[in-house]
This record gives structure tokens, sequence and C-alpha cells, in this order.
């Protein structure tokens, strides 16, 4: 394997296509972008999935003889299965074989063990999952946390905001990034105890504007970073996805409605379809594991080889720009 490329380890075994998606995605990544790759898994049967079953040139596979199911209660399959290939690849990033991991598997296994075994920024008791929204015509917004603490204090939602605007940083190029705390009401004092026990220790970072509500997701302009705990941002989150998905329904079935719709579609549904890509999950590559000592990229459950191509070249792209460690520097200099 080439010591100038950069080496991201990859849980072929982890999601709902694996290995089959997992490995595919992995070679595609390696000859497009440019990246070496580590899979991770059983080798019987990643072996049969590779060109001739040998590795080409910048692949190359870790045996890892456990398998970590999607549904497994996280801390315990990860206390238990000590030759996981979600632990086999984080270990890798720890002794430095590899820049960064990526994972479709189990998200509750990736979060326990990132901590575990690749160990929590000082001050920084549990990780948060960092999400990129998409945003038509603009740069994504990040959300943090969309599902790693259901029930975070309100110091860990202050933490959140530095991670989450440093990451939007190195990221997305954002030089001063606006945060805000997604409540029920944009005026000071709504919500719950949570948010209104966090609301002043976010004042004290810099870009906070307040309060901010489940509207201005996927609009520039109000915000660029949303915090929130994990129980509250996972539904955000999978509201998003369901909207999305409705409204897509509505609009092909419109434009398949009769015969002069179908007729239209031709014209209309090239540009359609190209608009609507930003909105393509396999296109995000993936959310951010925030405050663990290493590049951790969690895609989703689902993810067929093209969002494995997207997730490893977020993986690189976060270990080049060093985002994890101006993520711990973004704590740590906030005391």
């Amino acid at each position: 394997m080439s010591n100038a490329r950069t080496v991201i380890a990859v849980d072929a075994m982890g999601g709902d296509r694996a290995p089959g998606e997992i490995v595919a995605g992995a070679l595609l990544a390696v000859e497009q972008s440019g990246v070496a790759v580590l899979l991770v898994g059983r080798v019987s049967d990643i072996e049969p999935l590779l060109p001739g079953g040998a590795c080409p040139d910048g692949v190359e596979v870790l045996h890892a003889e456990d398998v970590i199911g999607m549904d497994d209660e996280p801390l315990a399959s990860v206390r238990k299965h000590k030759d996981a290939s979600i632990t086999r690849a984080l270990e890798a990033v720890r002794d430095g074989r590899a820049a960064g991991m990526v994972s479709a598997g189990n998200t509750g296994a990736v979060t326990t063990a990132a901590a575990l075994r690749l160990g929590r920024f000082q001050g920084v008791p549990s990780p948060a999952i960092a999400v990129p929204i998409p945003v038509p015509g603009s740069h994504p917004q990040v959300l943090i946390d969309s599902g790693a603490v259901v029930d975070p204090v309100p110091e860990r939602l202050a933490q959140y905001a530095l991670m989450g605007c440093e990451y939007a940083r190195a990221r997305y190029e954002i030089a001063a990034p606006k945060v805000g705390l997604l409540s029920n009401g944009e005026e000071p004092g709504k919500g719950d105890a949570l948010r209104k026990a966090a609301y002043p220790l976010l004042e004290a970072v810099p870009g906070f504007v307040g309060n901010v509500e489940g509207r201005d997701l996927m609009h520039a302009g109000n915000v660029d970073v949303f915090v929130t705990d994990g129980f509250t941002g996972n539904i955000a989150l999978k509201s998003l996805e369901g909207a999305i998905r409705s409204l897509a329904a509505v609009v092909f079935g419109v434009l398949d409605s009769s015969p002069e719709a179908r007729e239209a579609a031709k014209t209309i549904m090239p540009t359609l379809l190209d608009a609507a890509v930003v909105f393509d999950p396999d296109e995000t590559g993936g959310a951010v594991l925030a405050g663990v000592s290493g590049v951790t990229v969690i895609s989703h459950g689902s993810s067929s080889a093209r969002a494995i191509v997207r997730a490893i070249e977020v993986a690189a792209e976060c270990a080049d720009r060093d985002v994890v460690g101006r993520m711990r520097a973004a704590v740590a200099d906030a005391g």
C-alpha cells in the first residue's frame, strides 16, 4: 500500500448490504479518489469480492472474525465481540495504520467502540454525531447531536456547539458559523428544562444567534450549526428524511399522472433530477463522530457502493484537514 495515499479503514461487514456494496464502494474509492483502503472483516467473505480474488494496488485486508449486527445491543456487543470488524477498524486508526474509519454498521456500536478504543476528548464525557443537512444552493448545515446521547446535561450542548462550529469551518470553509439552539420557539426562555439551562451557556459561544426552529433546517442564511440533544436531533433528522421521500413521491406521481404530464416530464425530469441530487443520502457521505480522538464516519445502514465512496472521501478529507485536532482544540480552549 502506497505511503503517499491517505489510508481509510472500512468496516466491510457493517450495513444492510454488506459486504458486497461496502467492498464495491471501497474499490471504487481507491480508483476514483486516490485513497487507499484497509478492508476489515472476514477474509473468506471479502476475498471473493476482490478482482481475481486478490487485493489491487491501494487495497489491503485485515481479518476480523466477529460481526456486530444492526440490532445488537451496542455496549454488550462491543464488550463481547472484541474481534469485531467495527472494533478492529477503530484500532487501526488508534494504532496509526489508518487515518480514519468508515462504517455503515450499528451506529450505537460504532459510537461506543470509538469512545472505548480511540478515547474521548479531555473534558468531553460523551461523543456526538454531526450530520450534514442539505441546503439547496448553499453549503450544508450541521446538526449535532443526531442520536449519540439522548439526554445530555446542558454543558454538553455548549461543547457540541464548539465542535460543530469547528467542523463547519474545516469541512465547509464557513469562517464564522452561526449557531442556533433547536427549540420550539425563537424567543429566549422557550423550550424545556434542558434548553433553558443550555441557553446561557451557549451565549458564550461565538456566533450564537439564539433559539431556532425546525423550519430553519434546510434553509440558507439563518443558521449553520443546529445544536440539540440526540433524542430531538434524531427525530428532526428522520422527519426531514420522511418529508423528502413523501415530497418526491408526490412530484413523481404528478409527472406520471396523465399522458400530458408524462410528455412534460421528458423535458422537466432531467433538470429535476439534477436539482434533487442535493437531497440524495448517498451523496452526503455520512456523519462524523465528534468528541473522539480519531476520524470516525458513520454511513447510513442501507449504504450503496456510491454512498461508501462518498463516506471514504469524507473520512479522508477530515483526516487531511485535521478536523479531529481542530475540534479538540476548540473544546480545550473553552476550558
